[in-house]
């Protein structure tokens, strides 16, 4: 079977940039200092206006959660989710994310339902 060239308009990958990310200390700090908070079973999440055209995300995940191997799985479990559903997170927020311990232990589906009912209270 021949293989299709890549066309970008075809399943081009979506990615979690550095335009939407929190990459700064300084930036996590404005968010815990200037915002709401929001938590569940699975997840704490702080949120602060931004003032810009779309959101922008910063993921933290404590040691206690595990080793890196586990807490980089964590973290790209919650990118993935973001980056499926970043249609329906509102605009012009700094959100943190702190994934709590009992995730780890929980399936991604329900993982994903809990997150965005946090996301989409956030006005």
């Amino acid at each position: 079977m021949a293989s299709r060239p890549f066309k970008a308009s075809e399943g081009a990958p979506q990615r979690f940039s550095r335009a939407v990310r929190l990459v700064r200390h300084a930036e996590f700090e404005a968010v815990y200092r200037g915002g709401g908070r929001k938590s569940s079973a699975q997840f704490v999440v702080f949120y602060s206006a931004n003032g810009g055209p779309r959101s922008r995300f910063g993921i933290s995940v404590k040691k206690a959660l595990g080793g890196a191997v586990v807490r980089n799985r964590i973290r790209r479990r919650v990118r993935e989710i973001l980056r499926r559903n970043s249609s329906e997170i509102s605009t012009g927020w700094d959100i943190v994310i702190h994934p709590r311990t009992s995730m780890t232990r929980v399936a991604f589906a329900s993982i994903e339902t809990e997150l965005l009912a946090l996301l989409r209270n956030i006005r």
